[in-house]
């Protein structure tokens, strides 16, 4: 029984060794595996290494091997590609939700999914992206706590804060009971990364209707033991559709927004809402569209900031906010 079980370790230790240290520019020899295997307590003879791998083969687990006078063993078969795994260290470097004491324990894992030799490349290869990182330490706890209350389909309750001057943590308060830190209840319906951001949606029974909460600046987040709410709005949430329309993750009353524009901001237009908006050429390199957008003051900015280039037609609601949002704006600069 024993000697079977050493057997069964032995094929896993072959496969973890060269599947963490080797590649095709870097095989490992017959006389380095059997050492290697030796360093874990096993031993095996040249004979039996071969029949080994073989076996390993027929099973699916490809090694490959450079034959000589002493055989060369390697894989090359991994779950990434060097330029995908890439692409998963820049983004963990460029998220600012994830903190500083955390970052390179993930980027080292991800690097470790190309094996040892190719991980130091890819670590030296890093984009230094200047993100300013979060520092709550507890949104990977609050991230694991979501995740089972979105699969088994309970509530999750939190506190939420702001910062003050001092980034220091100001709770949002019960306004019937002065002092006391509200406890948000509410049901998870998705979390989103945006705008270098990770939000939490979901539907508040209170309010009935969509909210987003930013997962970094939710504390003691627990999925209860009370099963989430069934609802209508909840049921015809279309999470795609309601990320388009939000400017900066801050929502407003809902509206059927025209703009006319020059064909120059057609590029903006397309990151913003999506190549499948329909646009129409009003000749004269103008255009006009017409979309669904959430009415908030980022949403204004937003369209004051390409100047003459884009205005809003229509609803004459919308006109008349974004002039007196410019109004409001040209009072800090009034002498």
């Amino acid at each position: 029984m024993v000697t079977d079980s050493i057997s069964k370790i032995k094929y896993l230790k072959i496969w973890e060794i060269l599947n963490r240290e080797t590649d095709e520019d870097h095989p490992m020899s017959t006389a380095d595996l059997i050492a290697r295997l030796a360093e874990c307590g096993i031993s095996c003879d040249r004979r039996t290494l071969y029949r080994n791998i073989e076996e390993l083969n027929q099973f699916g687990y490809e090694i490959l091997s450079n034959r000589g006078r002493t055989n060369e063993y390697y894989v090359v078969d991994r779950s990434f590609d060097l330029p995908e795994l890439q692409i998963l260290m820049d983004a963990v470097q460029a998220a600012s939700f994830i903190t500083e004491k955390k970052t390179p324990v993930l980027i080292d894992k991800i690097a470790q999914l190309a094996g040892t030799q190719k991980a130091e490349v890819l670590k030296h290869n890093i984009v230094q992206f200047g993100t300013v990182k979060g520092t709550n330490e507890s949104i990977y706890y609050s991230v694991s706590e979501i995740a089972q209350a979105i699969t088994n389909k309970h509530k999750v309750g939190f506190y939420y804060f702001d910062y003050d001057a001092k980034h220091q943590r100001q709770y949002r308060m019960r306004t019937s009971v002065p002092g006391e830190k509200r406890w948000y209840v509410v049901n998870p319906i998705a979390t989103v990364f945006k705008d270098d951001k990770y939000y939490l949606f979901c539907y508040n029974d209170y309010h009935g209707n969509v909210v987003q909460y930013r997962v970094d600046k939710m504390d003691e987040v627990r999925m209860l033991d009370e099963k989430i709410t069934p609802s209508k709005e909840k049921a015809d949430f279309d999470l795609k559709r309601h990320q388009r329309s939000l400017m900066s993750m801050f929502g407003g009353e809902t509206e059927e927004v025209t703009f006319e524009g020059s064909v120059g901001i057609l590029d903006a237009v397309y990151d913003k809402f999506g190549d499948g908006i329909k646009i129409r050429e009003k000749g004269d390199g103008k255009i006009e569209f017409s979309v669904e957008v959430q009415i908030s003051n980022p949403f204004l900015s937003w369209v004051c900031g390409f100047g003459e280039t884009l205005k809003v037609t229509a609803p004459q609601t919308v006109v008349d906010r974004i002039k007196e949002h410019i109004q409001q704006a040209l009072k800090n600069y009034s002498e």
